[in-house]
């Protein structure tokens, strides 16, 4: 309950995603002012899930669009324990099963009381585009545009580069 209070506060002082700074897997910090100008695609992750393959599609995603894209992966043990490794541990799985690239952060919680100020932050705004309860499950991704709006929630089984996701990059 202390944590929830501390995030309603934290927000209240936020006006912006360009407000964020989160640790990232290496424990520095990734600051997304520093992509003012490029779309995000913010994506919930976990490494032993049925959608973790999806990693594949991610990085391709980054690779083809990098100059007008960045995508960030956010582990998160939230559902049924399917990211349970160290930050050094995802990191490198990642790298080793899917050459990883893309900025990750240090592993944070997307649901529930202890809830990441970030993820609280992007379902308030997903509510806006007619999304309730958006994180459903692994792999949920955000798409915010250059400007810092969220543009798009896509759940877990649309595959990055399908055109669903695409299409508001060409």
């Amino acid at each position: 309950m202390i944590r929830l209070l501390l995030v309603a506060i934290s927000l209240a002082f936020i006006t912006s995603i360009y407000d964020f700074k989160v640790e990232s897997l290496e424990g520095s910090k990734i600051d997304l002012a520093d992509y003012k100008g490029k779309k995000m695609l913010i994506v919930n992750t976990a490494s032993k899930c049925g959608f973790t393959p999806q990693y594949k599609e991610l990085e391709t995603l980054y690779k083809t669009y990098k100059d007008k894209l960045v995508v960030i992966g956010f582990p998160a043990n939230n559902f049924r324990g399917q990211e349970p490794g160290t930050n050094t541990e995802i990191k490198e799985f990642c790298q080793k099963n899917y050459g990883v690239t893309f900025p990750m952060s240090a592993k944070v919680s997307v649901k529930g009381d202890d809830i990441d100020p970030l993820f609280k932050y992007l379902s308030d705004e997903a509510e806006h585009l007619g999304a309730k309860d958006p994180i459903k499950w692994n792999f949920t991704k955000f798409l915010v545009d250059e400007n810092g709006k969220l543009i798009a929630v896509f759940p877990s089984k649309v595959n990055p580069m399908s055109e669903e996701i695409t299409k508001y990059l060409n």
